[in-house]
This record gives structure tokens, sequence and C-alpha cells, in this order.
């Protein structure tokens, strides 16, 4: 079929299937798209307290695996999630730049779920000179906003839309600050923002605690509607739905997570 778009992402492996490329690959095959991924690293948990790990993988080896993955027919979107490294994140740029790559969508993974501390504080600089320049849509979450906007801890509507702008700035063609359920009130809120217009995305906030990978799979939808022709602004209130109902059938994996469950809009319709 002549037809299939095909997308690349270029970010970390989670074992328990909720997040990372487990969550990408799964994504891209509900939109329809041919997936591939380069992983970046592995991160894997302790069964007893569920701690995290992150094994890196060797340059040379993501760069064999982009060349894998580049050596075929012509990318339809490319996206980007944990990145460990400013080598890491200068191997996707120049991804980006060597295959001349028009739909980007960078999700600016700062810390694992479940972590406090930024996996490499030197990273945040690298993703908003390097990276974050080149994404037709970049979608920071609350922390990630903060830290890329120069504005800190977020906490209301008013600091997110600052944050958006902010980016905005920095070269992002779009930008979308995931709220979630983060803010007071009944809604999840997100913010869009093109450079012109604000657009408040809102669902009924979902509140269980089965949504990890949510902010991957959120990305990994607006890839997907990217890849398929929609417009950066259809992309986002698509994946907004598709993960609303990803993670509304989230589902308990053990005492410490529950993911998002990536085929609930199709499957349990």
């Amino acid at each position: 079929m002549s037809d299939i778009k095909l997308a690349l992402t270029i970010a970390g492996s989670d074992a328990s299937g909720g997040a990372g490329i487990e969550a990408d690959l799964k994504t891209f095959e509900e939109y329809g798209v041919y997936g591939m991924a380069a992983i970046t690293v592995i991160v894997t948990m302790n069964p007893e307290n569920w701690t995290h790990n992150v094994t890196l993988i060797d340059s040379d080896v993501i760069r064999a695996q982009i060349a894998t993955a580049t050596a075929g027919r012509k990318l339809s979107v490319l996206k980007t999630g944990m990145l460990a490294n400013v080598e890491m994140i200068q191997i996707a740029a120049d991804t980006i730049d060597n295959n001349g790559i028009q739909n980007v969508v960078i999700d600016p993974v700062m810390v694992c779920k479940g972590e406090n501390a930024v996996l490499n504080p030197e990273n945040a600089d690298a993703l908003k000179n390097i990276l974050v320049p080149k994404s037709t849509v970049t979608t920071p979450n609350l922390f990630e906003a903060g830290v890329l906007s120069g504005l800190g801890k977020i906490t209301d509507l008013g600091g997110i839309k600052e944050a958006a702008k902010r980016i905005h700035a920095t070269g992002a063609k779009n930008v979308v600050v995931k709220g979630g359920k983060a803010l007071a009130g009944n809604a999840a809120i997100d913010v869009f923002f093109d450079g012109t217009n604000i657009d408040v995305l809102e669902t009924e906030k979902i509140t269980h605690s089965f949504n990890h990978g949510a902010g991957c799979t959120f990305a990994a939808a607006v890839a997907g509607g990217l890849a398929n022709g929609l417009s950066p602004r259809d992309s986002v209130y698509n994946a907004k739905e598709f993960v609303s109902s990803a993670i509304a059938h989230g589902f308990e994996f053990n005492r410490f997570v529950g993911p998002v469950f990536h085929g609930a809009i199709h499957a349990l319709v």
C-alpha cells in the first residue's frame, strides 16, 4: 500500500508498556500509521518499590537505529521522547535536518513519572535552544513548561497561557501545555497556542490514578494526526479526545502504577 504513512519515535523504552516507545508505537498503530523506533534509554523499575533505573544506549547505536529507520521511504512525522543527554538531543535535531522532516512533535521529557528530579539539568537548555525550535508541535507538561519558559512552578491557567507564549517565542510553531488534572476544579485543562490564538481544551477530570503514559500517548496521537494530514490544531484536539479515552479506561498494573489503555477509543466502542 503506497499511501501508508511512516512515523519514527526517538525515545526511551518502558517495559511496563504504558509510556515511551511502547506507548508511541501502539498509538501510531491506532492512527493507521506505520511506526518505527530508535531507543535512547531503557527504563526499568524495581518491582519491590518501583524506583526507576535509566540505562543509556550508546550514541553510535542510536545513530545506527535512525539510519535503519530512515533508509526507506520518507518519514511523515518524527516524534521525540526521553533524550537523556545533550548528545542525544543533538542527534534528534540532526535527524530532522538531514532528512528534511516537516512534521515534528517534540515531547520534552525531563523526568520519569514518579520521580522529581530532572534527568540531566543541562538538557533543559539544549531542548530549549536546539530541539524545541524545530518542532511543529511541542507538548510540555506543567513541570516541563515551567522549566522551558523560565516561570518555574505553574499553578493556574494564566501561568499556563504565559508559558505557552514564552515557549512559542523560542521558535516552536505550535505549543500545547498539558495541564491535565493538576489545576483546581473539575476540568482537565490543556492550552494550545499557535502564535496568534490561545485555545483552552477542557474535558471532564478523571480522578483515578491510572494515567501512566498519558503524556507520551498524547504526543504520539498528535504525531499520528499530523502524519494523516491534519492541521496542528486539529491534531491536538483529536489527541485530546484520544488520550481522554485512554485515561478513562486505564487499569491497575500493580500496586504502584496503572497505565492508560492506548486502544480504548477504538476497542471499546
